[in-house]
C-alpha cells in the first residue's frame, strides 16, 4: 500500500466549496461585472451605435430622424435693418393759397379726398377779380366805339369831309382801344378764367366775382383750414388747403450709430408695414442726417418709398432693410444644421458615409432666407446633417462617456 496523506470527507467538502466560489466569480465577471469597452455605454449597446470622441454612429432606425445634404453656396444680401415710421413726402406736398384776397364762398373738398390737378377746391368772392372784369367790359366798350368812329372817319375821308389828320387820329384811338382790351383780357385770364368765360363776360356785360382756386397737383387732401366766409389773403398762414402727392411716401427712421458708416444716399430700401405684412414697398435713401443724436446715438435717415396704390398712411410703423453693399456668394448651411453649444460655439455634424457623424466647430456670418453663412470650418460639397443636428448634439451630450 502506497503511503501518503489521507483525504477525508471534510477535505473534499472544503475543496468543492472553493471550486464553486471560483466558478461563480468567473460567471459574474464574464456576464456583466467587467466595465464596457472605452467609448461605449450600456445604453449605446441597447439602442444605437457607439459614441466615441466627437463621433456618433447611428443605427438604421435613428437615421430616419436625420437629413443629410451637401454644403452649397448661397447669395447673401449685405443689409442694415432698422425700424421707422411713414410720413407724407413733404417735397411733393403743396400748400394751396388764393392768389388774391377775398372771402370763401364754397368748399369742394375735405381731408382725405383724392383730387386731380386743376380740380376746384374752393371759391372766393374776389374784389380784385371784380375790378379786372369791370375793366374788361369797359375796354371792350371803348374798342367798339373806336372801331365805329374809325369806320365813319374812313367813309368821310373818301368824300373829303374829314382831313387826313382826323383819320389818323381815329386810327390811333382804335389801336389804343385794341391794346387796352388785350391787356384787360390778360388781367382776367390771370384769375384762371378761360377765353370762353372771358368772351361770355364781354358779350353779357355781366361780371362774376367768384374766383375758383384749383389744386395745382394731383394727390390727397392732407389738411384743410378753410371755412365759408373766411377772409383769405395770398400767402397768409395757415393755408386753406394742403395737397400731397402720395405716389411716394417718406420712411423716417433713426439708424444706430454703428451702421452710419455703411449708409449712402441712393441705396435701395425695402420696407414692410404691419397693415400689409405680405407686401414689400421699395424705395431708396434720399437724406441722411448731418448729426447723431447725443442722447440715443442714432442717426436720422429718410427714404422715399414708392406707393402707387396709395396704401400707406402717415404714422404707420415700418420695418425696413437697407442694401449697404453688393450681395455676397458664400458657403451656406440651413439654420437647422447649425447648433449653438452651451459654451457659445457653433457646430455642425459632418458625415462621409451618412452613418457616422463627426461634430465640427464652424464660424458663421450673415443670415438670410433660412441659411447661415459659413466663414470657416466646412468645404463645398461636404455632407452635413441639415435636419436632426440638434438630435445628434443632444444624443452626443447624453450618451458620450464621462
Amino acid at each position: 500500500m502506497a503511503s501518503g496523506k489521507k483525504i477525508t470527507v471534510g477535505d473534499l467538502a472544503v475543496g468543492g466549496a472553493v471550486i464553486v466560489i471560483a466558478i461563480a466569480a468567473y460567471l459574474i465577471g464574464g456576464l456583466g461585472g467587467a466595465p464596457p469597452p472605452t467609448g461605449t455605454t450600456k445604453a449605446n449597446q441597447a439602442s444605437s451605435g457607439p459614441v466615441t470622441g466627437e463621433i456618433v454612429t447611428l443605427v438604421e432606425k435613428q437615421l430616419a430622424s436625420v437629413k443629410v445634404e451637401p454644403v452649397d453656396f448661397h447669395v447673401f444680401p449685405v443689409e442694415a435693418r432698422t425700424v421707422g415710421s411713414i410720413d407724407f413726402n413733404e417735397d411733393m406736398s403743396v400748400q394751396v393759397f388764393t392768389q388774391y384776397q377775398g372771402r370763401i364762398i364754397d368748399l369742394f373738398a375735405k381731408v382725405g379726398d383724392e383730387v386731380e390737378k386743376g380740380q376746384a377746391l374752393f371759391t372766393i368772392d374776389s374784389p380784385d377779380l371784380l375790378q379786372a372784369e369791370s375793366t374788361l367790359i369797359a375796354a371792350a366798350g371803348t374798342l367798339e366805339l373806336q372801331s365805329r368812329t374809325l369806320a365813319r372817319a374812313k367813309e368821310l375821308h373818301q368824300t373829303r369831309a374829314v382831313s387826313q389828320r382826323e383819320l389818323d387820329q381815329a386810327t390811333s384811338d382804335q389801336q389804343s382801344a385794341e391794346g387796352a382790351l388785350k391787356a384787360a383780357r390778360n388781367a382776367v385770364r390771370i384769375f384762371g378764367k378761360t377765353d370762353a368765360e372771358i368772351d361770355r363776360i364781354v358779350a353779357d356785360r355781366k361780371v362774376d366775382s367768384s374766383l375758383v382756386v384749383a389744386s395745382p397737383i394731383s394727390g390727397r387732401i392732407t389738411a384743410r383750414n378753410a371755412g365759408p366766409g373766411l377772409f383769405v389773403q395770398p400767402g397768409a398762414l395757415p393755408a386753406p388747403y394742403t395737397v400731397a402727392d402720395i405716389s411716394t411716401m417718406w420712411l423716417i427712421a433713426n439708424v444706430p450709430e454703428s451702421d452710419s458708416p455703411r449708409l449712402r444716399v441712393g441705396q435701395p430700401v425695402k420696407a414692410r408695414v404691419m397693415a400689409y405684412p405680405n407686401r414689400l414697398f421699395e424705395g431708396k435713401i434720399t437724406t441722411i442726417g448731418a448729426a447723431v443724436d447725443p442722447n440715443t446715438h442714432r442717426l436720422m435717415v429718410r427714404s422715399e418709398i414708392n406707393d402707387p396704390q396709395h396704401d400707406l398712411r402717415p404714422g404707420m410703423f415700418a420695418t425696413f432693410v437697407i442694401q449697404t453693399a453688393d450681395p455676397i456668394r458664400a458657403l451656406a448651411v440651413p439654420l437647422d444644421g447649425v447648433v449653438r453649444e452651451g459654451d457659445g460655439t457653433m457646430t455642425v455634424w459632418v458625415t462621409k458615409d451618412q452613418r457616422r457623424f463627426e461634430r465640427r466647430t464652424v464660424r458663421i456670418g450673415l443670415q438670410d432666407g433660412g441659411y447661415d453663412q459659413i466663414i470657416e470650418g466646412l468645404q463645398p460639397q461636404e455632407l452635413i446633417a441639415t435636419e436632426g443636428a440638434l438630435f445628434l448634439s443632444n444624443f452626443f451630450a447624453t450618451e458620450s462617456p464621462g
